[in-house]
This record gives structure tokens, C-alpha cells and sequence, in this order.
């Protein structure tokens, strides 16, 4: 029989999907399961973007230019300007997903066997965009107590090598939901100046911010132009994870040619989703201003129900919509897939992520949770009673 590639071995198991047979098995008993694995929101897509597709009468669907639409790409340099960007449209390309953006980012910047520094807990997905890109993940722990702020600069200082090329942050974060400060992202641009590294930052959390904090892009950062790479996309900005499109920026012309490779090799980003997206630039500020109060108050409900858990230590985050949770069990995963298996509450279950998949350090993590605050407020309370009562029959087995 023939061997699969060590790639495919190595591959890291998504802690988000992986315990996805478990809730089919919970549903197909007729239990009732609340999602909070996974960060879909139940917002509406705008409207406008909707519309764009039903109200299409393309007749060819044809393939787009590698780099995307180039009335998408103009339209989206003067939304960022709006932001505060300094963004042109020849500084984008549109990818398949902000994945295929990270995809597009490493593959530009890194070598097999090179080194990417990435403060943990991370989104799960990086530990296996770096597999594919043979890259070796370097991890810097943040912790809970500390809010899951940027550790000291000098903890990532000392562990660059000749084989370190990038540092990774996702600003605000997923799966901690910290937002960092100004002055942590300067922190950063000094020392991939002083490094000659690259500092790539996923920013598709940006709008989600709360308590008044505002979002500080790499992208303003004067002086690390040649450093920086954003990475984008419409799917929790419009609630459009379906669409999948995202977007890779930078104004280092070598990293856009090298990536612009990768668009050509696999031709282009997908026709109807450009169409939608490019329409839902035309969203009202109102639609975000609702979206962001209906998170906050999401929010400030969940927190205020785990901290009324006894055990349960928990994070406030400052803006996307995630937390980590710290629960007094033995084990998360195991916890998580008791949960689906063999517990319920009138008939009723939560899913959460178990946040071990979140660290690429082995062993940490092992009693925290991910919990995706993407449900509706009455539907939180209740998950939160559920875990309450699942914790203490869990540990009284």
C-alpha cells in the first residue's frame, strides 16, 4: 500500500470541526446542540450583497484576473482609505479565504524550515497552514492571567534564529479575543526592523472592537512598509463565511509579484463571491453599528454568566467574538466530547472547541475551552446553564 506524505501525518486535526460526528450523534438522539465551536455568526448577510447575486444576469460564468476583480480591488483601496489605510489598489490581491491569503503569505516570505514566531493561543488553522508550507511554528505564550496580552517583546526576541523570517499576530485575536494596543503593535515593528523580519497580521476581526478600543493596523505603522502583510476578508465582516474571499496586502512589491505566483497557479478567486463582495462594500455604517452593540451585549452576557461558574476563569476579550475559558475539569477535549456523547440537560447539549488545539506547545491548554459568542443572547444563558450543570455532573462521574 502506498504511504501518504509526512505533510498529511503531521496535518494537525481541527479542534473546531473535529467533534463534528459527536454533535450529529447528539442531534440524530433528538438533543437539541448550541454551537459555540464554531465562529459562523447568525447576523444576516447585508442585504445589498445578496441581491448582487440574485439580481445577476451573468450569462458566462468566467474566470476572474488572478489578482481579483479590478473594480473590486479599486473599491476596496478606498474602503480601507475610509478606514485610515494607506492601501492602493495594486497593493491587493484578492485570495480564496483569508486561509488562502496565510497560504499566500508564507509561501512568499518562507522557505521550508523556516521559522514563524506566533504568540499562542492562536487560530487552529495556522498550525496547519505552516505544515503545508513546511514551515516550523515557534510559539510565545501568552496566558489567561495576563488577559492573553502580547508577552514581553524579549520573550519573542530571544527565540529568533537565522531560520526566523516572520512574526504572526491576529489583531484582534481568535481565540482570545485580546485586541492589542498601539503601543504593542510599535513594539513589534521595532523589532521586525531591528530582525529584518516579516510582521503579518490578520486583521479580519478589525470592525469587532468594543469598550471604545479602536483597532490599529500594521498597515499604519510608519517605516515597516516593506515589513508588513494584512491579511483580510469578508466572512465576519459581513457575515459571509460562506463566500469565501479574503485578501492579501502589502506594499513590498516582492512579496505581491512572489504571491501573485500562487493567484496564477490556481487561476482565480471565485466569480459570484467577487460579486457579492464587491457589493457588500456598499453596507451602511448603521449595519455595523447594530452588529457591534448585539456583540457587546453577547459579550458582557457570557462573561457575566461564566464568571458566576465556580472554577471557571475566563478572559474579557476586547473585541472579535471569542473567549478562552479555563474550566475546572480534567480535560477539555474529553470534557467537550463527554458533552455530545453522553450528556444532556432536558434534552438539550453545548459544543465548544477545546482550546489544546489553539497552542502548538504540547500539553497547554488542557483545561481551557473556545467559545464562539456568534448566538443570540437568550440562547447564551442557556448554554452557560447547561455548562454549569454539565461541569458538576462531569466531575461528580
Amino acid at each position: 500500500m502506498p504511504k501518504i506524505s509526512n505533510k498529511g501525518i503531521h496535518m494537525p486535526e481541527s479542534p473546531i470541526r473535529k467533534l463534528v460526528p459527536f454533535a450529529e450523534g447528539a442531534k440524530k438522539k433528538g438533543h437539541k446542540v448550541y454551537h459555540l465551536n464554531i465562529g459562523q455568526p447568525d447576523i444576516k448577510t447585508p442585504e445589498v450583497a445578496l441581491k448582487a447575486i440574485r439580481n445577476n444576469t451573468i450569462e458566462i460564468l468566467e474566470y476572474s484576473h488572478s489578482a481579483g476583480f479590478e473594480s473590486y480591488r479599486n473599491k476596496l483601496a478606498r474602503y480601507y482609505h475610509a478606514q485610515g489605510l494607506p492601501v492602493e489598489p495594486a497593493d491587493i490581491i484578492i485570495t480564496t479565504g483569508g486561509s488562502e491569503a496565510l497560504m499566500f503569505a508564507m509561501g512568499s516570505t518562507m522557505d521550508a524550515g523556516d521559522e514563524i514566531i506566533i504568540p499562542e493561543p492562536f487560530y487552529a488553522n495556522y498550525n496547519g497552514f505552516s505544515v503545508a508550507s513546511g514551515v516550523k511554528v515557534v510559539p510565545v505564550i501568552s496566558t489567561i492571567d495576563e488577559g492573553f496580552a502580547l508577552p514581553p517583546i524579549g520573550d519573542f526576541e530571544k527565540l529568533i534564529t537565522p531560520k526566523t523570517k516572520a512574526i504572526l499576530i491576529c489583531n484582534p485575536g481568535n481565540p482570545t479575543g485580546y485586541l492589542y494596543t498601539q503601543d504593542e503593535i510599535l513594539q513589534l515593528a521595532e523589532l521586525v526592523k531591528k530582525h529584518d523580519l516579516f510582521l503579518i497580521a490578520d486583521e479580519v476581526y478589525r470592525e469587532f472592537t468594543y469598550d471604545g478600543d479602536t483597532h490599529y493596523s500594521v498597515m499604519n505603522v510608519p517605516g515597516i512598509e516593506e515589513h508588513a502583510i494584512m491579511i483580510d476578508s469578508v466572512s465576519k465582516r459581513y457575515s459571509m463565511c460562506g463566500a469565501r474571499i479574503g485578501c492579501i496586502v502589502s506594499k513590498n512589491k516582492e512579496v505581491m509579484a512572489t504571491a501573485m505566483k500562487f493567484a496564477q497557479a490556481r487561476l482565480s478567486p471565485p466569480t459570484l463571491a467577487q460579486i457579492a463582495s464587491e457589493a457588500a462594500l456598499d453596507t451602511p455604517q448603521s449595519y455595523f453599528d447594530e452588529v457591534i452593540a448585539e456583540y457587546k451585549d453577547r459579550r458582557d452576557t457570557l462573561i457575566s454568566g461564566l464568571n458566576k461558574i465556580p472554577g471557571v476563569k475566563v478572559a474579557s476579550p476586547k473585541g472579535a467574538f471569542y473567549c478562552i475559558a479555563q474550566l475546572p475539569v480534567d480535560n477539555a477535549d474529553t470534557f467537550a466530547q463527554w458533552l455530545l456523547e453522553s450528556f444532556d440537560s432536558k434534552g438539550e447539549t453545548v459544543m465548544v472547541a477545546p482550546a489544546a488545539g489553539f497552542y502548538s506547545t504540547p500539553d497547554v491548554g488542557l483545561t481551557e475551552i473556545r467559545i464562539a459568542y456568534v448566538l443570540k443572547k437568550e440562547d447564551l444563558i442557556r448554554s452557560v446553564e447547561i455548562l454549569a450543570e454539565a461541569i458538576t455532573k462531569y466531575n461528580n462521574r
